[in-house]
């Protein structure tokens, strides 16, 4: 598709300027359309410390997305009557106070169970004890629920973690043996692994950075821990390309996948919203659903001590979409939505004309960047690299000569009716954009300006 490729195009341009300015670490990002990868890159330091720059096959923990390969785990079971979804837990594992035991596996999946989150004991998350072990989970399931289950959507590492003992049970394998031969290497996946014990030596594993503050730089964190008996929660490694490949699968219209249209539809089926949330969100079987501007997706998120990670698969336009970030503030959702807003502009526009061509390139003013972007037709966008959403508001030009246009859609503080040019030089480069009375100028010009009226 002519628009997929032109919105691809324009994703480095913007994420690399999404970088400079907000001087995150690393990130990467891959697009899988029909369930083959379209899209793969990556930008800043696998290690900032070292110098290392960030490839597309460094692997990032990516922490929650776990809970997705525990969830298709158990569906795939279930596919081969190993188990019911309606199954108390008890059933397969044993040991489990009565309460905890009689929660079902839908209810630990869908995180409807009422369980602690992470125990009375979280400092896994600070880097200040090790993940938990068999017996140190067990203790913690010792205690009563925090709630009746079937009452609200409350989310638990420590609920896929007894998920994970129940997938060992069940099927008489360690995890994440069954796991890599069931889901992960019948996917097609060649860069995840549940936990780091099974990274090939080859692979290389991202370092994971601290926010900015309160050191006032970033300090660089070792993310090569186990995560023993909360694999199955947060343990997985993995890349953009792996996981998009991965996601785009579970949509119900997926040509290829590992479990069957049916368990797919009940994993994305939306049974819980997050309450108390600003965003508006919903988890199905360790899936999360929400809406991008027109868009519905299903995916997860994930934050391990260093990295921030989310992936969204728009199962109506068969696109998958990953991004990766190795900082304790990194961007993943702002700049995933970024990329959804992106490729929907695309998708409702078109791809450039010949008419249209011509008018793109990023020009510059006292203000920061902005990027003419030429769609369908007689259609050119004014875009804002510097919003985590570069489509948020863009303006609207209406080709109408060689190098003239006007504004056909601006906001009511903007210049909506106002002439727009663009001055070329002796070799018809552009060196400027007029928008209405304003003028945009290269990079270079700006900076020069900026250094004179500095002095």
């Amino acid at each position: 598709m002519k628009w997929l490729s032109a919105a691809v195009d324009y994703l480095p341009r913007w994420l690399d300027h999404q970088m400079r300015i907000s001087e995150q670490p690393g990130c990467a990002i891959a697009v899988a359309h029909e369930g083959k990868p379209v899209f793969d890159a990556a930008f800043g330091h696998a290690d900032l410390t070292r110098g290392i720059a960030l490839t597309t096959r460094h692997r990032f923990r990516v922490a929650s997305h776990s809970k997705t390969f525990t969830a298709a785990a158990l569906m795939k079971l279930r596919e081969q009557r190993k188990l019911q979804l309606d199954d108390p837990v008890g059933k397969h594992v044993g040991g489990l106070r009565a309460d905890v035991g009689a929660l079902t596996l839908a209810q630990l999946a869908s995180h409807s169970a009422g369980l602690v989150r992470d125990g009375t004991d979280a400092r896994q998350w600070s880097l200040q004890r090790p993940f938990l072990d068999e017996k140190s989970l067990r203790a913690d399931l010792a205690q009563a629920p925090t709630l009746d289950a079937n009452t609200r959507f409350k989310y638990s590492n420590h609920g896929y973690g007894l998920l994970g003992l129940a997938i060992e049970q069940i099927t008489g394998e360690r995890y994440a043996d069954w796991v890599v031969r069931e889901i992960v290497a019948a996917a097609g996946l060649e860069e995840t692994s549940p936990d780091v014990q099974a990274l090939p030596a080859r692979a290389k594993l991202v370092a994971g950075h601290s926010a900015k503050q309160p050191l006032g730089k970033r300090a660089a964190i070792d993310v090569g821990m186990s995560t023993h008996a909360l694999a199955s929660a947060t343990g997985f490694v993995s890349t953009a390309a792996d996981l998009a490949r991965f996601y785009a699968g579970l949509a119900p219209d997926a040509r290829s996948s590992v479990l069957s249209a049916a368990s797919r539809r009940e994993m994305a089926r939306r049974q819980w919203r997050s309450e108390h949330d600003s965003m508006a969100r919903w988890y199905g079987l360790g899936l999360i659903a929400g809406t991008t501007g027109a868009w519905d997706h299903v995916g997860h998120s994930g934050g391990f001590p260093g990295v921030i990670t989310r992936t969204a698969c728009v199962s109506a336009q068969q696109l998958a979409v990953s991004v990766l970030t190795n900082a304790a503030d990194g961007l993943s959702h702002q700049w995933l939505d970024g990329a959804l807003h992106v490729l929907q502009t695309f998708e409702k526009h078109g791809a450039p004309s010949r008419r249209s061509a011509r008018w793109q390139g990023r020009f510059w003013n006292l203000w920061g960047a902005f990027d003419l972007l030429p769609m369908a037709g007689s259609r050119v966008l004014l875009a804002n690299p510097g919003l985590a959403n570069p489509m948020q508001d863009a303006t609207e030009i209406e080709v109408t000569a060689t190098d003239r246009g006007h504004v056909t859609l601006g906001g009511g503080f903007a210049n909506h009716g106002e002439p727009v040019r663009i001055e070329r030089d002796g070799r018809g480069r552009a060196k400027s954009l007029w928008h209405g009375g304003m003028r945009l100028e290269t990079e270079a010009a700006v900076r020069t300006a900026l250094v004179k009226r500095s002095r």
